[in-house]
């Protein structure tokens, strides 16, 4: 096996195919289980839980990893369909020894991937990852059907729910809001609606009937247009787009207007910041946050701490100086002191309680953040060549930067999950930086495709 399993969020690929097909499922199921057994005590039971998404290929892929986890002896509990941060709570708060996550986050139905959670509720470090393709690399391809140690509960929801519900304070009241939620017809469809309905909110839902090929459709964080247009044609005032794994949120104001990673990490950091809970004085975002986030932050007098994009290497950052929240502009938002991955739902209840307790509405509140004009550009590739050793694109690289120098800020990047290369540009004229990106769009079409 020459190709890698594990990219910047966990394995992710055509479900059926490698690295998401039922033989290499199962040699991860059995790796993972002695990765973990080599760090404890050989007679302890090994006890992993599982959530999956609501593709169609999950049910199969899960059952392969927990055919993989039995056959060395080890337990699988299936939480059946539940979203990533659910995963990663139990995992940590139940006695697990590890979590794992089937879904493929905000692609289509055809794609599928696997997330490792540690027994603290963390991401698993790159190191281990590494660890884990040389365990499935070295196995033997003999599968063997056993399911005797598999088990599926679902009641272990009802600690998610209670332990977000804990995020909003009793005192709040919310009858009077009515509340747009899309669930990307993925794994929040039923909860969600369930929870915001049992904390007095009226809900209105979007994208919350799954049929195992309509997840991410035109539907959820990755078209916010969508709910954009839901909330206007139903008076709403406020919405909620989540992602299909359920570990992001967008949101849209009363006027159908767009409110990105970004603007939500100002708001909460500038409310945390208000009432003394905002350790340090800092955030962590990544390189693709906006610039205005930056300058907005330094005159409320917190620091911004960039990193790369992932939501892993921003709980990193987090950890490394004592940060309670950061986040990405895409809607992967962490707050620390309830969970350290990414929660689509814990971030609705936070900028919900800022809503509330400025008594200000998301607009208003979005408002105060100064945005610098940015363009985002994907330009498909067949290759991931260092753009530096291409002539023609490293000098139109070169030249824009130094037409920005000063007055805004250039990303070119490749994607870690997809054969893309984005391309992002900020700075004051809009007109000008849309020029900028198509300059480097179209040398990177000659060249790489």
């Amino acid at each position: 096996m020459q190709d890698r399993l594990f990219g910047t969020d966990g394995i992710r690929g055509s479900a059926g195919k490698f690295p998401l097909d039922a033989k290499t499922v199962f040699r991860l199921g059995a790796a993972l289980v002695r990765m973990l057994r080599a760090s404890r005590d050989k007679e302890t039971q090994i006890r992993i839980v599982s959530g999956r998404d609501t593709r169609e290929s999950g049910p199969w892929i899960e059952a392969a990893l927990a055919h993989g986890v039995s056959s060395e002896g080890a337990t699988l509990v299936s939480m059946g369909i539940a979203p990533t941060p659910a995963v990663a709570l139990t995992a940590k708060f139940d006695d697990f020894d590890a979590g794992v996550v089937v879904s493929a986050s905000h692609n289509l139905y055809e794609d599928n991937g696997i997330k490792v959670f540690s027994p603290d509720g963390l991401k698993l470090p790159e190191h281990k990852e590494r660890d884990l393709e040389a365990l499935v690399e070295s196995a033997n391809d003999e599968v063997i059907e056993n399911s005797e140690n598999v088990v599926i509960d679902p009641s272990f929801l009802n600690a998610y729910i209670a332990h977000v519900r804990g995020v909003l304070p009793d005192r709040l009241d919310f009858g009077q809001t009515r509340l747009a939620i899309d669930c990307a017809n993925g794994a929040m469809y039923d909860l969600a609606p369930r929870l915001f309905r049992g904390c007095g909110f009226d809900v209105m839902v979007s994208g919350c009937a799954p049929n195992g090929k309509n997840i991410n459709t035109d539907c959820g964080s990755t078209h916010p247009t969508t709910l954009a247009k839901f909330v206007v044609e139903h008076q709403c005032h406020v919405g909620v787009a989540f992602d299909g794994d359920g570990d992001r949120a967008l949101f849209v104001d009363a006027q159908g207007g767009i409110i990105d990673g970004d603007a939500v990490l100002f708001i909460c950091a500038k409310r945390l910041n208000e009432i003394g809970q905002l350790p340090g004085n800092a955030i962590v975002a990544t390189v693709m946050s906006n610039v205005g986030l930056e300058l907005g932050l330094q005159g409320l007098g917190i620091d911004l701490v960039r990193c790369q994009v992932g939501d892993r290497y921003v709980m990193e950052e987090m950890t490394k100086h004592s940060i309670a929240l950061g986040g990405e502009q895409s809607g992967h938002i962490i707050f620390s002191e309830y969970l350290q991955t990414g929660d689509g739902l814990i971030t609705a209840m936070m900028v919900l309680r800022a809503m509330a307790e400025s008594g200000r509405a998301l607009a208003d509140l979005a408002a105060d953040l100064d945005v610098y004009p940015q363009v985002l550009v994907n330009v498909p590739v067949r290759r991931k060549t260092d753009l530096q050793s291409v002539p023609e694109i490293a000098a139109v690289i070169r030249d824009v930067e130094l037409r920005l120098a000063g007055q805004g800020r250039l990303l070119v990047r490749y994607s870690g999950t997809e054969p893309l290369l984005r391309i992002m540009v900020e700075g004051r004229n809009q007109v000008e930086i849309q020029g900028y990106s198509n300059e480097i769009a179209s040398a990177v079409k000659r060249c790489l495709l």
